[in-house]
């Protein structure tokens, strides 16, 4: 790898400026000042930039426990992001697996492996994600077989994928769906005349949110865990 390439990698640089620093003799590889920012590494080789050493950073994934009020894009001008609840560098780089809309909490996932979250996030994967949804009303038992058989969403022509519903309490209700829909679970209790009051992720795949998490808390997830979306 080029020495200004793994300067850019390391520290979210262009690649003009590392350029610069390297011209500037801030830069030494194994000890020695070098000012050519083409030279080839090697493996071995330990760069470091005013003194301090450089290590390329490895794909990153990340549990946030989202708070309402933030939403899960990189720039928004009218609310904050998810990405201003990280205290983690070059946060330009991650990006959220799916959205939860700005009033929902719970679980999501952040990373910078665009393939890794495509696995998730892509709708021929499947990949199953459970909500703990406070209703406006009693949702009645017919439900659970409506949603298992899949219901007519207004505007679409397609039936959702089947859902599996358990009624906790007469308003609180968990809903596990397949597929990730334009504000699907308010559009699907909408569909038999109910109301979303309050909407909470509490799982996606076998990951479940750690309740160790407060709301704006996020940790890095285990290896095992990273590998359960493989």
């Amino acid at each position: 790898m080029r020495l200004d390439k793994f300067i850019c990698d390391c520290t979210g640089l262009t690649r003009s400026q590392a350029g610069k620093l390297i011209r500037q003799s801030l830069v030494t590889v194994n000890g020695t000042r070098v000012k050519q920012p083409a030279l080839q590494l090697k493996p071995e080789d330990k760069v470091s930039l005013d003194d301090e050493e450089l290590q390329l950073m490895g794909p990153r994934y990340i549990m946030l426990h989202k708070p309402a009020g933030y939403v899960c894009s990189t720039d928004d001008p009218d609310h904050n992001t998810v990405f201003t609840l990280l205290d983690e560098p070059l946060t330009e780089r991650l990006h959220t697996v799916g959205r939860l809309d700005l009033d929902t909490t719970g679980l999501v996932l952040i990373t910078d492996d665009g393939q890794w979250s495509h696995k998730i996030s892509s709708p021929k994967h499947h990949c199953a994600k459970t909500y703990r949804v406070w209703l406006a009303d009693p949702v009645p038992e017919s439900a659970i077989a409506l949603f298992a058989e899949g219901v007519l969403l207004r505007g679409e022509k397609a039936l959702t994928k089947p859902a599996q519903l358990e009624i906790v309490e007469p308003q609180q209700a968990l809903l596990t769906i397949h597929e990730g829909r334009y504000h699907q679970v308010k559009r699907m209790f909408a569909a038999i005349g109910n109301k979303v009051e309050k909407l909470h992720r509490e799982q996606i795949g076998a990951l479940v949110l750690d309740d160790s998490l407060a709301e704006g808390d996020y940790r890095f997830l285990t290896p095992e865990e990273v590998a359960s979306f493989r």
